[in-house]
């Protein structure tokens, strides 16, 4: 049997877990070690997973944590009867994770040619690659301004991005980087709260526009898109309607999708 499990975790890292957090009754983060070794870009995703039987069970998630920090950060949805989050979400401080330690993605800086601003538009688990992009003094230094926005259903589902920004004004060196240039949009759609919306409807009618400054631009802004497919059609064809041409790692544009959904 140990030859079985250990055939199938061949090219596995085990990461033993720490900080475990419940946002809402559909939301958790954790943190974990990060191996020595492993490497990746702010924004992409890893392979991460637990051993069932013996056999890796891996879903794409997005790494919260920048690609300077010491430990790897997850956040995750709880689906009741998911393969791998009806596990995930019951999982303690000290039990380990497996990660494929190659990690992908296109929510990358090098998917991007130059611009001056940077859209980061989010809905639910979506923000968690832009967690680690708005903690990136890389980000700061290619964009003049940076545009955070996180759509969610409920108030409380907003809660990990207001931590995130609230951590960011709070570190040793990040305030210094960051200064003035990011901007923090967070919207609910069914709850009341001070903002309403999607954000399809705020580039629609001018609300974005009057928040950040200026309307979306081809030829001055960028944007990454993350979150549930109906709203990433709706965006990419937002900005393909205003112009805007869609990159990847091989040929850099100016927006780019993610497209890795976790259950």
């Amino acid at each position: 049997m140990d030859q079985v499990v250990d055939k199938a975790l061949r090219g596995m890292a085990l990461l033993k877990v720490r900080n475990i957090r419940h946002w809402t009754d559909r939301t958790f983060s954790f943190n974990c070690d990060r191996p020595a070794s492993f490497r990746f870009r702010s924004g992409e995703f890893a392979m991460i997973g637990l051993v069932v039987d013996g056999k890796p069970l891996l879903r794409a998630y997005s790494i919260c944590s920048p690609s300077w920090e010491e430990e790897l950060e997850f956040y995750s949805i709880k689906v009741q009867d998911g393969p791998l989050t009806s596990r995930l979400q019951h999982i303690k401080e000290g039990d380990e994770i497996a990660m494929r330690p190659k990690p992908v993605g296109t929510l990358v800086h090098d998917a991007l040619v130059p611009g001056k601003r940077l859209f980061l538009f989010s809905t639910g688990t979506g923000i968690a690659p832009f967690a680690s992009i708005i903690r990136d003094p890389e980000t700061y230094e290619k964009f003049e301004q940076v545009v955070l926005t996180h759509t969610c259903r409920q108030v409380g589902e907003l809660a990990f991005g207001h931590d995130l920004v609230r951590r960011i004004s709070e570190h040793e060196f990040l305030p210094e980087v960051v200064g003035d240039k990011l901007v923090h949009i967070a919207t609910t759609t069914r709850e009341q709260s001070p903002a309403m919306g999607r954000m399809t409807d705020w580039i629609r009618d001018g609300r974005l526009a009057a928040a950040t400054g200026a309307p979306l631009d081809p030829a001055t802004d960028r944007v990454m898109i993350c979150g549930s497919m109906a709203m990433l059609q709706e965006h990419k064809a937002i900005c393909e309607e205003l112009g805007f041409i869609e990159g990847s790692n091989s040929e850099p544009g100016q927006f780019v999708i993610e497209k890795a959904f976790v259950d």
